[in-house]
């Protein structure tokens, strides 16, 4: 067999039968089994049968068997799709395809007869051959870097260290001849597959299904030109999922050619609205559901995970903003049914809380609607997100800057400074990792938000109990330049303002980015509107602390701002385990009990029992510290 794609070679008949099996259970859940191996099959043939017969003459007498092979397979996987009106037609297309091979008609002919043949199964039997979510070849290339290029090479042309000795050797994936033979689905559709028996590993379990989407974009994006995007046609996402640039070289002519390349290797991002979010987070969950009916209940739960954080989470903000209750039902919902998945309840009850799970995002769909958001609420959307994330971050500080202005502190008033400076620029460089260096996915993003907050919240009870216990200390500023400014201390607040500010940023951007594409052109403005007018609120808020502080007295003051920081911790705590269960790292147990997002409270079990812990150390803490003081007065 020739050599060609890692991709889409190394394929020995023998190993065929479960690499579809495989294919089918990971790429086409949804789809019966039959289907979605014969589509492959059919790709399969698309792709490798041109070269192997030319001017009615064989090229490769051992590939040409392995396609009158395939034929064979093919009709009898038609032969065993379940019932359907269109079941004979594709049969009689089969036969007439196995002919083709037979007469050893033109490569171009019988790629075209294929895909042809693929359309119509596709339609017949429901096997999506288009991505939920536009891929972006951006996230694309930080996968291809961590999982492709160590064979593959850094640019793609078959020259990474690992490919040395192997055979085949790894193909140049530069060779426009090659991949115009290949759609993005057959890219995205073996991704999932691996070979076994050679050195090309399955990714189903590094990379979720939008990943895939991602890596197949960036690899077309190496025989593609971008600035040939812009052309006289644009093609919808369907068409360039599903087309091969050699068909659209034989349909609309080689002038268009360029710009179906430059397109399908960075599709237009016109369909990233929250219609297109939630039909991610619906059609993941029903992979989901089939990976738990078979057996495989960690990808089941794993599946779940993800349509939550890189569906809905994404429109958790806009949806809050006009209806907070349809918002709050359909987490519930979801996560009722990711539940149901870890307590291994019985099928036909996962069944029945993913049915209402996806009645709830029908229900959010409706709101949101798929046409982009209107431009009052963008705006209103725009002022929320940061006004909503920054305010407990500007309370931390403002307390903290004015404990510290009140008390003459200047170098520690520094080093908060320097601690929230930082955070910003940690903030913006995370995302700029997350985005163009490494994927760090939603669980990745959930789990750093819990763990900075639950970090955060040990910090501020600890400075809520110190001002408490010095509130009527006669010495208090020499204990303070002695043992806390001039030491250690000043690197205690630094530490504080950089996690109180660190643990909101990096969401606020996801969340600004999402909105930014959700809004569309015409919202951008709002979106900017908003965010500027919660700035300015947020900066009025600390000014009124700042200037509202100087003029209380010491001690009054102290027990305010101790007061403050104490239920910002049981705040924080609230925060912190909601966002660990939903990257998935804690299950989740309801309670009858009320719910108050601004304040950390969400009735279950789990984060109400964190908050308690986090009460019960400010008693006993304010406890330690009355004994102390009575101790000191009977002295």
């Amino acid at each position: 067999m020739k050599t060609r794609s890692r991709l889409l070679a190394w394929l020995p008949a023998v190993l065929l039968g479960p690499m579809l099996a495989l294919c089918s259970t990971l790429a086409q859940a949804e789809a019966p089994a039959e289907a979605a191996k014969a589509l492959h099959l059919l790709d399969y043939i698309g792709a490798d049968y041109p070269p192997t017969v030319q001017d009615g003459k064989v090229i490769e007498d051992g590939e040409y068997r392995e396609q009158q092979e395939f034929g064979a397979v093919l009709a009898d996987l038609v032969k065993g799709l379940p019932a359907n009106a269109e079941q004979a037609g594709l049969a009689q297309g089969v036969q007439t395809l196995r002919q083709a091979i037979d007469q050893r008609q033109d490569g171009a002919v019988v790629a075209k007869q294929a895909r042809q043949l693929g359309a119509r199964l596709a339609v017949a039997y429901e096997v999506s051959q288009a991505p939920v979510i536009t891929p972006d070849p951006a996230r694309g290339a930080s996968l291809y870097a961590q999982n492709c290029s160590i064979c593959h090479g850094d640019t793609g042309a078959g020259d990474g260290p690992a490919g040395v000795g192997l055979e085949p050797a790894p193909a140049n994936l530069r060779d426009t001849a090659r991949l115009d033979q290949l759609s993005l689905f057959d890219l995205y559709n073996t991704l999932a597959l691996g070979i076994d028996g050679t050195e090309m590993p399955s990714f189903a379990d590094q990379l979720d299904e939008r990943q895939r989407w991602d890596v197949a974009a960036y690899i077309a994006s190496f025989t593609a030109k971008p600035e040939a995007a812009k052309g006289d046609k644009t093609w919808n996402i369907a068409d360039l999922a599903r087309q091969t640039p050699a068909e659209v070289a034989a349909n609309e002519g080689a002038a268009v050619v360029e710009a179906f390349r430059a397109q399908r290797a960075q599709p237009p991002q016109v369909k990233r609205g929250p219609s297109q979010l939630l039909d991610y987070t619906a059609s993941t969950l029903d992979k989901s559901l089939a990976a738990y009916r078979a057996g495989d209940h960690d990808q089941a739960y794993d599946l779940s995970v993800a349509a939550y954080l890189e569906g809905f989470e994404l429109v958790e903000s806009s949806l809050d903003n006009i209806d907070t209750e349809v918002r709050k039902s359909t987490e519930k919902a979801l996560m009722a049914y990711r539940q149901s998945l870890q307590d291994g309840l019985p099928v036909a009850q996962a069944e029945q809380r993913l049915d209402e799970a996806k009645t709830k995002l029908g229900q959010a769909a409706k709101l949101l609607g798929s046409d982009g958001l209107s431009w009052s609420l963008s705006f209103i959307s725009g002022l929320l997100i940061l006004l909503r994330e920054g305010l407990e971050a500007i309370l931390v500080l403002a307390a903290v800057l004015a404990f510290l202005r009140n008390t003459g502190q200047q170098s520690a008033i520094r080093s908060v400074n320097i601690g929230w400076g930082l955070a910003l620029v940690a903030g913006f460089a995370t995302w700029a990792v997350a985005a163009y260096v490494i994927d760090v996915g939603g669980a990745q993003r959930e789990l750093l938000e819990g763990s900075t907050a639950l970090f955060a919240s040990v910090m501020v009870l600890w400075l809520g109990v110190w001002m408490h216990d010095r509130r009527h200390a006669a010495a208090w500023q020499d204990y303070i330049k002695s043992s806390l400014v001039s030491g250690g201390g000043r690197f205690g607040f630094a530490v504080l303002a950089f996690f109180s500010v660190y643990r909101e940023l990096f969401e606020v951007i996801l969340f600004y980015e999402t909105l930014w594409l959700q809004a569309g052109p015409a919202g951008h403005q709002a979106v900017l509107a908003g965010g500027a007018t919660a700035l300015v609120l947020l900066v009025g808020l600390a000014w009124v602390i700042l200037r509202g502080s100087a003029k209380l007295p010491l001690s009054l003051f102290f027990s305010i701002n101790a007061g403050l920081l104490c239920a910002l911790s049981v705040v924080f705590a609230g925060h912190g385990v909601k966002a660990l269960q939903e990257a998935g790292v804690l299950g989740t147990r309801p309670v009858a009990f009320f719910e108050f997002d601004w304040l950390g409270i969400h009735p279950d079990v789990y984060s109400l029992s964190a908050q308690a812990v986090a009460l019960l150390a400010i008693l006993v803490l304010y406890g330690r510290s009355r004994l102390a003081e009575k101790r000191r007065a009977a002295v």
